[in-house]
């Protein structure tokens, strides 16, 4: 009898123990199904290789003129359900979200063409105030961000020489307009004299080579470079004149063709605008001279 309660107990014992582990393995298959499940949820709809990324081939570093429209680019891949933004970093002041704009300056906007993965940050009319560092942002978690930096000068063209140019009739009259500072994309440059183009001869005047008697020629190097050549000057080409360039501050001198040599900058020949030759330095010491007699 004591045999059987014991084979009875022994039996309990066995089943118990597979009964536990059956319900712990049902418990870890459950738990590794349902952490499949999860991760399928998180990683599968926020998958690393679709994470959006910012385009890097962009320029970053822009400068502009005073007045003309600046555009900082901002390209982002695989966007998703993520939003775009803008903010100035100076004062942290939230500029977009998306292509709504957050600051009551009309000349800040975004374009953002449809299914374009281009954020485009448009200042039109900017001002130095307006240099400093933008960020675009993108909504993820943690919050990507690039910077760009703009920088607005005031770009002013100069004409190499003094304020008043006297040069002798008959003689090459030639004013050189440079402009070193800001973007080389200042468009063309325009001559006045007083109010009214400049106009250029289509054939020489007086010239047997058939050269034009009045010329401009432009180029860019290192800065803008605007000569305006007048050959055989006359009396009648005397006047303020002035260099216009598209989007920066004009520049002016005075000119005067006179029938005899001046105690002031002279131009003689080929010679550069404001280099004053021996002969016109001995005039100005025969000058002065005069004067402290």
């Amino acid at each position: 009898m004591l045999c059987r309660w014991l084979a009875v107990l022994i039996l309990a014992a066995f089943l118990l123990v597979i009964e536990g582990i059956a319900v712990t393995q049902g418990i870890t298959g459950t738990f590794v199904r349902d952490q499949k499940l999860v991760g399928g949820n998180v990683f599968g709809n926020h998958n690393i290789t679709n994470a959006p990324t910012f385009e890097m081939n962009v320029p970053r570093n822009v400068t502009t003129a005073v007045g003309q429209t600046a555009f900082l680019h901002c390209r982002v891949h695989q966007l998703g359900d993520k939003e775009v933004s803008w903010m100035r970093k100076r004062d942290m002041h939230i500029l977009s979200a998306g292509i709504l704009m957050y600051t009551s300056d009309l000349r800040f906007q975004v374009i953002h063409p449809e299914k374009s993965e281009n954020w485009t940050l448009q200042i039109k009319s900017p001002q130095e105030r307006d240099s400093g560092v933008y960020e675009c942002q993108v909504s993820t978690e943690p919050k990507m961000s690039l910077n760009y930096s703009l920088n607005v000068v005031e770009a002013r063209a100069r004409i190499s020489g003094p304020s008043d140019i006297y040069v002798k009739t008959g003689s090459l009259l030639t004013l050189t307009c440079l402009m070193s500072q800001g973007p080389h994309d200042l468009g063309t440059v325009a001559w006045y004299r007083g109010s009214q183009p400049v106009v250029t001869s289509p054939h020489s005047e007086n010239d047997v080579n058939g050269e034009p008697r009045i010329a401009v020629e432009t180029e860019w190097s290192d800065a803008l470079t605007s000569r305006l050549r007048i050959t055989h000057a006359k009396p009648s080409d005397s006047g303020n004149y002035s260099c216009v360039p598209t989007v920066a501050e004009r520049a002016s001198v005075n000119v005067h063709v006179i029938n005899g040599e001046h105690p002031a900058a002279m131009q003689h020949g080929n010679t550069a605008a404001g280099s004053p030759t021996s002969k016109t330095v001995l005039v100005m010491l025969a000058f002065l001279l005069g004067q402290l007699r």
